[in-house]
């Protein structure tokens, strides 16, 4: 099971900056894709290392430098000394179990978030870090996994007339930021189709696997909730923000992912309380199981009492007993028992206390 909270066993007693990857293991190379446009000009470049200093020249226009992979810490160290970054932002960087955050400077702005995924396979999420470095010409996005999620944005720029190609550098970090919110998203739907499903199998036949269901709904929402809420205060804090590498057009579509972020939020305490109610509603069913089960087997034994009872005095073995010697005695005993058996099943049956009707 996926981990909440990453282990930073290994950064213990190193001293403040020290750049270790928190995160797994791997052994992939890091793929680099470099993106330039201005106007009618495009370029597109992959590579696996920086080679030398990157140089974001104003005439270029936006240069998008996309990192796929962390585990390299000196290409992190590298790409601090390219764009002038605080030891401690690099740090940050690599310590990819961050609380959502932003980090503002007169250089750059960094933005910290967490892409969500839903592991079809296994029904859980599983959060990856996306770090976003917005310059005056230039926009360095960081994220742990070979999984690129921001195809769909080079295919805009892609296009000469779309609005990401002729916006500046600010418009593509909204966009990298509103990819991962849209995520959410598609996210929530499907934990909404699997609270329906668990909601009518618990109306059904509830088991230890709705049981195991329903817990494993709430880690996902725990996780999202754990995305999602500090992410409000990073776009809050853009909306306000007086920074010059944020242009006034920029504002209204940020206003607009922040509107997202408050739709997402409230869906989640909504699922939140559902689940909730779903678990009551599982100790609910399986008391009642439980009580019905009780309860036949209650009638059961009550039956069983006077008949227990007439088989206890006519088995007592003494040699001068009345009705020993009666010719249908065994068969009169046993019409006794059946009508004691059926007046107490019709009893029970007028006070209800078999079912319904």
């Amino acid at each position: 099971m996926a981990r909440l909270v990453k282990k930073r066993s290994k950064k213990s007693g190193l001293p403040p900056g020290a750049l270790v990857y928190v995160g797994n293991k791997e052994d992939k190379k890091v793929k680099i894709t470099i993106v330039r446009y201005h106007g009618q000009d495009f370029e597109e470049t992959e590579t696996t290392g920086l080679e030398g200093c990157l140089v974001f020249e104003p005439a270029a226009g936006v240069t998008w430098v996309n990192i796929d992979g962390l585990h390299q810490t000196e290409l992190v160290g590298q790409l601090g000394g390219c764009l002038d970054l605080h030891p401690l932002i690099q740090e940050d960087l690599l310590n990819t179990d961050q609380r959502p955050k932003v980090e503002e400077t007169r250089n750059y702005l960094l933005v910290m978030v967490k892409m969500l995924r839903y592991q079809e396979a296994e029904g859980k999420i599983e959060a990856e870090q996306i770090s976003v470095i917005l310059g005056p010409h230039y926009v360095v996005s960081l994220h742990e996994s070979d999984i690129d999620p921001f195809s769909n944005i080079r295919e805009r720029l892609r296009n000469s007339q779309s609005r990401a190609r002729q916006a500046g550098a600010d418009y593509l970090a909204y966009c990298l930021l509103d990819v991962v919110v849209d995520q959410y998203f598609d996210i929530l739907e499907r934990l909404g189709e699997n609270i329906e499903f668990l909601e009518e199998e618990l109306l059904s036949t509830p088991t230890q696997k709705t049981m195991q269901g329903l817990h494993q709904l709430k880690r996902n929402l725990l996780i999202c909730r754990k995305a999602v809420w500090p992410l409000r205060e990073v776009i809050s804090h853009l909306e306000r923000s007086e920074s010059p590498l944020l242009q006034e057009s920029t504002l209204p579509y940020l206003r607009d992912v922040y509107d997202h972020i408050i739709q997402i939020i409230d869906t989640i305490e909504t699922y939140r309380e559902m689940l909730s109610g779903m678990l009551d509603l599982y100790l609910s069913s399986i008391s009642h199981r439980l009580n019905e089960i009780m309860k036949m087997l209650t009638i059961i034994a009550t039956i069983f009492i006077p008949l227990t009872f007439v088989a206890g005095v006519y088995g007592m073995n003494f040699k001068y007993m009345p009705e020993l010697e009666w010719r249908y005695g065994y068969f009169m005993v046993w019409g006794v028992m059946v009508l004691m058996a059926g007046g107490m099943l019709y009893y029970f049956k007028r006070k209800k206390w078999l079912g319904k009707g």
